[in-house]
């Protein structure tokens, strides 16, 4: 049965996972080098790295993360970022949307059905290009204070 919440991009680098964690046995784990700050883990998370090492990858699909980092150990199954995620892009899709949508409005060479499908189809770009983002740096916010059973390294 086919994957259908697997993208393009999440399998090319599922790929480089696999192969980085059989390169590495768990007696061959690297020391990770710890990010100067939360900011720094945020970025990373982010990015879709492990927020502690920054080399491998945190999610092993669209929006579910991996149980342990193959490079540093790290057990990201502790971590509860729940709706939070979502709220946040619905938050930045809104305000950086609203000044589109007024600019839009305002044209009066735009029927009202081309609006409806520019204005939806953007924020539904948005908010899919913001979520996995900011369930990345939920997660890294998560573990640099040390919430929900992580412990701060």
């Amino acid at each position: 049965m086919p994957d259908f919440m697997s993208t393009l991009m999440d399998r090319a680098p599922r790929r480089e996972a696999r192969s980085a964690s059989a390169e590495l046995s768990t007696d061959d784990q690297v020391e990770a080098v710890l990010p100067a700050s939360g900011w720094r883990a945020m970025v990373r998370g982010a990015r879709g790295c492990c927020p502690r090492c920054g080399q491998s990858r945190l999610f092993r699909r669209f929006l579910k993360p991996i149980d342990q980092c193959g490079r540093c150990g790290q057990d990201w199954s502790l971590q509860r970022a729940d709706d939070f995620p979502a709220y946040v892009s619905i938050f930045v899709t809104g305000h950086l949307m609203a000044p589109i949508i007024i600019a839009l409005i305002n044209a009066d060479w735009l029927s009202t059905a081309a609006l409806g499908a520019v204005v939806v189809t953007l924020s539904l770009a948005l908010l899919l290009a913001t979520l996995q983002p900011a369930k990345g740096a939920i997660i890294a916010l998560q573990w640099w204070f040390g919430m929900h059973g992580f412990k701060r390294s």
